[in-house]
Parts: C-alpha cells; sequence; structure tokens
C-alpha cells in the first residue's frame, strides 16, 4: 500500500488509470470479504450444464415417458375419449378434421384417392393456325389478305407463303385471334385449322 501511494502522489494519471482499472480497492474488510466471496464463486467446483448437440435424440422426462408408453397401450375409443376429456379440462376448441389430416383408408382417403385418378382438366391458353389448302382461282386475293393480316410480309413473301401451303400462319395466339385471322382467311377462299 505504501508504495501505491507514493505512486499516487507522484504521478497522478497512473492512480487515475488504476482506478479505472478497479486495481485500487478500499481496505475495509466487508468490501474484502465481498471481492473474496465473488473470487469463490467464480471459481466453484459446480459442474456446468453440457449443451446437447442439435442432432442428438432428446431426453424426455421418465414422468412424460411413462404417460406415453401408458398412452399408446390405449385402444382408439380410449383415445377418442382421452381426446374428449382433454378438450372439455383444458378448454380446447375443436378443430376442423382436414386441417390435421385424415386417417388412411377413410371416407375422405377414398375421395383424395378419385379425385387424384381424375386428372386436372387442361386449359388450353394458346392456339396454333395452319393453313392447309388454298383456293386456286382466289390465290390473289389471298395474298393480299396474308399481306394486311400478318406483320412484315411484303408482296413477295406473301405469294411464297400462301405457295407453300399446307403451312403455320401463326403460333402460340390466343383463341379469338386465331378464329378472326381463320375467319378473314376462308373469306379469300383458303381452309384453316385452329389447333
Amino acid at each position: 500500500m505504501q508504495a501505491l501511494r507514493s505512486v499516487a502522489t507522484s504521478n497522478y494519471s497512473a492512480l487515475t488509470c488504476l482506478m479505472r482499472q478497479r486495481v485500487l480497492v478500499p481496505t475495509s474488510m466487508s468490501v474484502l470479504h465481498n471481492c473474496s466471496h465473488q473470487q469463490s464463486r467464480n471459481m466453484s467446483a459446480e459442474p456446468l450444464a453440457v449443451p446437447t448437440p442439435e442432432d442428438a435424440p432428446k431426453v424426455y422426462p421418465e414422468k412424460i415417458q411413462t404417460i406415453v408408453n401408458q398412452i399408446s397401450q390405449l385402444t382408439l375409443v380410449e383415445v377418442a375419449e382421452l381426446n374428449a376429456l382433454l378438450k372439455t379440462t383444458l378448454n380446447i376448441p375443436d378443430a376442423p378434421v382436414m386441417a390435421f389430416g385424415a386417417a388412411p383408408g377413410g371416407p375422405a382417403a377414398a375421395q383424395e384417392e378419385e379425385e387424384e385418378e381424375q386428372e386436372p382438366v387442361k386449359v388450353q391458353t394458346s392456339f396454333t393456325l395452319r393453313m392447309t389448302k388454298y383456293d386456286e382461282s382466289r390465290k390473289v386475293p389471298l395474298i393480299k389478305e396474308v399481306k394486311a393480316k400478318l406483320e412484315g410480309f411484303n408482296l413477295v413473301q406473301a405469294k411464297k407463303f400462301v405457295e407453300s401451303c399446307p403451312c403455320v400462319v401463326k403460333a402460340d395466339i390466343p383463341k379469338d385471334e386465331a378464329e378472326q385471322l381463320a375467319e378473314a382467311f376462308k373469306a379469300v377462299g383458303a381452309e384453316c385449322v385452329v389447333e
């Protein structure tokens, strides 16, 4: 302590540093006793609880294990009665049966199997317009109609397109657009199919 006092009087910054680090302790016995008690508690010989790994199986208390064993030996009727008693005792509202799933082989399961057997009807959303043949006597009006209705065609391209019949006019289009084009081409002598 004497050396500490001499350091304190000669060097004020060292004293401040020691006080901040709580190296200087008052000399009263009660404070020393508290410090030694704190150290003994930190250095206790009590074993620490070892954390269990996440993939390790969970160990349940013996009381819970006996309850599970007793429930597993009950019949289905007894389980239903236990369920009803627990619901009334714990004030649990009835939940819809389908929320938890149906028992296999029951009427709901049979209905699900029937629904699975009936594949969902696929609704066709995109159609293809195909020109199968055309009337040779009405070739010129058909070429003009192809040029007018299809984008990017000039007269030469429209003529080559009509002469390459049977051909796909447009693919992946809505049904109403395919039907409108088919009607326009039928009006000028072409036979078209919407697929």
